[in-house]
């Protein structure tokens, strides 16, 4: 059985391969990329496939019998984007699809529900078998605001109270082989997030902790962040957007209480203060 993987060279993409290697053959497992080449170092076959370019995906999925549809890093694209690996995913006889959305997607005010409720509706109309992994927030997003917020002094955000239940990148890669290795999950939507919640401040009063600097916690109103964001040499969508979803976190778009990322795959998800203590390292050696 060939399981195809798209966004293979991506974050996500990267670690999934690495986990499915130990459980499948390397020669069952298909990296789907726009670059070949950046895909060399993954060791398995590599097959360019570029989502705005049809001709190549109807070839790249020949022979695929389980797709991952990681969803595509750009957004605005991604219906379109989507449409056109599903179509390809037809044409060539794919009997599984399972596909990375968004916690919520159904109710989520986030501005990226949107896009992901427009992906799980074509694949309820596809015919072809498929499981939707609703996958929360990863924790990296906001440790990854860590540098910066060492640097002024603060951890600004407009999230507010809003509880939070994020878990590892490393997570949502587990339940991804979980569900491609498993059985029983054609079908099913899960609903993927952090076993323990926090809010921005307790994140900030955890950064506090670790490194031993009074860094508190800075609730902007939303087009204050955003200009904060564009300030720091953001493209202004993308800070409009960044601020917006913390707006939404703060209505509780971001929490799940359900565990269900866990029981998939089988352990307790990443506490926060791992990913806080990761990225603290990865920035004192860049330093």
């Amino acid at each position: 059985m060939k399981i195809g993987i798209t966004g293979a060279t991506g974050q996500l993409g990267r670690l999934v391969i690495s986990k499915l290697k130990n459980k499948v053959s390397a020669d069952n497992i298909v990296a789907l990329a726009r670059s070949q080449q950046k895909g060399a170092d993954l060791g398995v076959t590599v097959r360019e496939a570029d989502y705005t370019k049809p001709e190549t995906l109807n070839s790249a999925l020949e022979g695929i019998d389980t797709l991952l549809l990681i969803s595509s890093s750009e957004v605005g694209q991604r219906a379109t984007q989507h449409h056109n690996v599903i179509e390809a995913a037809k044409k060539a006889g794919v009997k599984w699809i399972v596909y990375t959305s968004l916690l919520h997607a159904d109710s989520s005010s986030l501005s990226l529900a949107e896009e992901h409720r427009h992906t799980e509706a074509e694949l309820k109309q596809s015919g072809i078998p498929h499981t939707i992994l609703r996958n929360g927030w990863y924790t990296e997003n906001y440790a990854g605001s860590i540098p910066g917020a060492l640097a002024g002094g603060a951890f600004i955000g407009s999230a507010g109270e809003g509880k939070i239940s994020s878990a590892s990148r490393e997570d949502f890669a587990d339940a991804a082989v979980a569900v491609l290795t498993g059985q029983g999950h054609e079908g099913k939507v899960y609903e993927l997030a952090g076993d323990e919640a926090y809010t921005l401040n307790d994140l900030a009063a955890e950064i506090s902790r670790q490194t031993g600097k009074d860094i508190p916690y800075k609730n902007l109103p939303e087009a204050d962040y955003a200009a904060a964001l564009a300030g720091f040499g953001l493209p202004e969508g993308l800070a409009h957007a960044i601020a917006g979803w913390d707006v939404s976190a703060s209505k509780g778009d971001l929490y799940d209480d359900s565990r269900q990322l866990s029981k998939l795959i089988g352990h307790p998800t990443t506490p926060m203060k791992e990913t806080v203590a990761d990225a603290l390292k990865a920035t004192s050696k860049a330093g």
